[in-house]
């Protein structure tokens, strides 16, 4: 490695306190590579979690992610994982094809980092870095869906409609579903949703707009109700919502986070006596029923796929540089009506 090289690095220091600092990195070793960052995609519902202080200290940082393997939950500490860089430097035992690779790397957002080979993604040929970002979360929504399994004629509903619940929405738009219903308290998420493809837009907080929901559910009929619902909104409030959406022996998928949040979750009344399956969905594993035939390459050639299809990056909504961080932060956790997806652009 080059003499002093420096990494401009995010660090989270407290809740609502983050800063950009400058740091050395370490000696390039034979088996790694320098990458210089080029983007990196804010994933709000996690990130908010440990902007805000939401994060439980009883566990590792994230376990499925080699960059924090065993990191603890406590501040100052560094996290983000949608990483698109170049590969600007190789250790003498890397096959030379690295250099000048463009890589995607679940790496927290900072300008330069030394990796294994091993840990980075190359890019297919035709993905730009900006839709690249994206691959976690679309991978997040295909995990989703494979948990899900929907099926055709089915009612489904989706709570949340941020950045996942928008890939999620578009993904089963292409299901031939008896109907498709997105919920989301901000008008702009709901208008997002509309252009995905759902069949219905509406707002939970809305007396109105539940009450036509109900109805196009056919709620009060024998067999009507949502067959599956998808809880991402990253509120555990939401899951009574999901219940009372939900018909009989429906299921609800929870792909949300919640960290430190809580709710009182009313598992009486129609949860008991309908027979309501509530399950976890994590893309850090494979379900046990598909862990014979895929595996985490399938599904990232699944998700980049869908992105070269889908072209996510049109819900990017701000482009920042990282010394921008303590806007970028504010503005979702201020203003989710303005901020859907925030990437830092490192060649601002």
């Amino acid at each position: 490695m080059k003499a002093h090289t420096k990494a401009q690095q995010l660090w989270f220091l407290s809740p609502h306190r983050v800063e950009v600092r400058e740091q050395e990195l370490p000696a390039l070793q034979p088996d790694q590579v320098l990458v210089e960052a080029l983007c990196s995609a804010i994933s709000p519902g996690t990130e908010l979690l440990v902007y805000r202080g939401q994060l439980p200290d009883t566990m590792a940082l994230d376990e499925g992610i080699s960059a924090f393997a065993g990191q603890s939950v406590s501040y100052p500490l560094q996290y983000g994982y949608a990483s698109v860089g170049r590969v600007i430097e190789i250790g003498a035992e890397v096959d030379s094809n690295w250099r000048d690779r463009t890589v995607f790397s679940f790496q927290a957002h900072a300008s330069h980092y030394v990796a294994e080979p091993e840990s980075l993604i190359p890019l297919p040929h035709g993905i730009a870095p900006e839709a690249a970002v994206f691959l976690a979360n679309m991978e997040t929504a295909v995990n989703l869906l494979q948990d899900a399994s929907p099926r055709i004629g089915e009612r489904a509903v989706v709570i949340g409609q941020g950045i996942v619940g928008l890939l999620t929405s578009q993904l089963l738009a292409e299901f031939p579903l008896a109907g498709l219903f997105a919920l989301d308290g901000v008008e702009t998420r709901r208008e997002y949703a509309r252009r995905a493809g759902v069949t219905g837009s509406f707002d939970p907080l809305s007396d109105t707009d539940l009450a036509e929901l109900n109805k196009r559910l056919q709620l009060e009929h024998d067999g009507g109700g949502a067959d599956l619902v998808l809880e991402v909104s990253g509120s555990p409030q939401a899951l009574n919502l999901a219940i009372d959406l939900c018909g009989y022996a429906g299921r609800i998928v929870v792909g949300s986070w919640y960290g430190t949040k809580r709710a009182e979750v009313n598992l009486g009344e129609r949860f008991h006596r309908n027979r309501i399956q509530l399950l976890s969905s994590q893309v850090s594993s494979i379900a046990p029923e598909l862990s014979g035939r895929w595996d985490k390459a399938r599904r990232f050639d699944v998700a980049w796929e869908l992105i070269e299809k889908r072209s996510p990056q049109r819900f990017i909504t701000h482009r920042l540089p990282l010394e921008s961080a303590a806007k970028a932060y504010a503005l979702l956790d201020e203003s989710p009506h303005e901020a859907l997806q925030v990437v830092f652009d490192y060649q601002a």
